[in-house]
């Protein structure tokens, strides 16, 4: 058993926390900016909720982080009552955020400058993999520390890898997030393309997620998608946030991204319609508008 912080108990992270406490039984106190989260985690999990992030990360061998964008992280890691502040030579923190390659840089030489040791380590799986303790995690960082934190992120992860330096973990999150984006957008097109050529969409997903069209979004979105239900999941804004880091890497490593860049403004077409919380199966809202009643 170890003792652990956890810093942000949004959609993502207050089942990994929970998970922490129940399935890996580590020692656990948690912040959140909105201190009603904090307090109702503990209600349901035990543990401790501390008011500043220093506060949660004080004596802890492991400080996990779940927060927005790059200047929230780097808010409650060297900000005021930040993290670092608290934290032990030797501690691990472990940032699950998707964020910018550069912040992840940035803060491991500032982590390194204070004995500490910095992971970034962002996951894919959505909602339901943090809820089912099921996530994967791509990690970048220090092998030593990585060896040390891998049985713990085990706690909420069926699979982690380890990617390469400080900043690889966030590379491959934006890997993850190009093949999802035209995936998706090919799934859509696909089920329009079928209603409107008078197809069963149930039948004809039947057989060809049998083969070399397979993927987990059509086994898991093809019924909503063809529905036209969107009240669930990874919410539209959070996938143009993470194309933003994505093209503005891509202009810095001169990589072309010509169908992520035209996947991105179709979101943003989705998000004029008001779709901004729906899951990012809703592209297909661009060509099969869902009914409102």
């Amino acid at each position: 058993m170890a003792k652990v912080a956890f810093i942000g108990l949004g959609v993502m992270g207050h089942p990994m926390a929970g998970h922490l406490k129940t399935r890996g039984g580590h020692e656990v106190a948690v912040y959140n900016r909105t201190a009603e989260k904090a307090t109702r985690w503990v209600e349901t999990f035990g543990g401790r909720a501390a008011p500043t992030p220093a506060e949660a990360a004080a004596g802890a061998d492991f400080v996990f982080s779940c927060v927005g964008n790059d200047d929230d992280l780097r808010q409650v890691t060297t900000g005021p009552d930040g993290a670092f502040g608290a934290m032990a030579p030797g501690a691990v923190f472990v940032d699950h955020t998707t964020a910018s390659a550069h912040v992840a840089r940035e803060l491991h030489a500032a982590a390194a400058a204070r004995g500490l040791a910095f992971l970034d380590a962002p996951v894919s799986g959505g909602q339901a993999g943090a809820e089912n303790g099921v996530l994967t995690v791509m990690v970048g960082g220090d092998a030593e520390p990585y060896a040390a934190a891998e049985p713990v992120i085990g706690s909420f992860a069926r699979m982690i890898g380890h990617m390469g330096p400080s900043g690889a973990g966030q590379l491959a999150k934006m890997v993850n997030q190009i093949a999802i984006a035209g995936l998706v957008q090919g799934l859509a097109e696909a089920i329009h393309f079928a209603k409107a050529a008078d197809l069963d969409v149930e039948k004809v997903i039947g057989v060809i997620s049998k083969g070399a069209a397979q993927s987990w979004q059509m086994e898991n979105r093809w019924k909503t998608m063809a529905a036209g239900e969107f009240a669930f999941g990874f919410a539209v804004d959070w996938m143009r946030k993470d194309l933003g880091i994505v093209l503005e890497q891509a202009k810095a490593t001169g990589a072309r991204l010509p169908v992520t860049a035209l996947v991105d403004q179709f979101y943003a077409d989705v998000q004029a319609i008001g779709g901004n919380r729906w899951d990012t199966s809703s592209l297909i809202a661009r060509l099969d508008p869902p009914k409102r009643g």
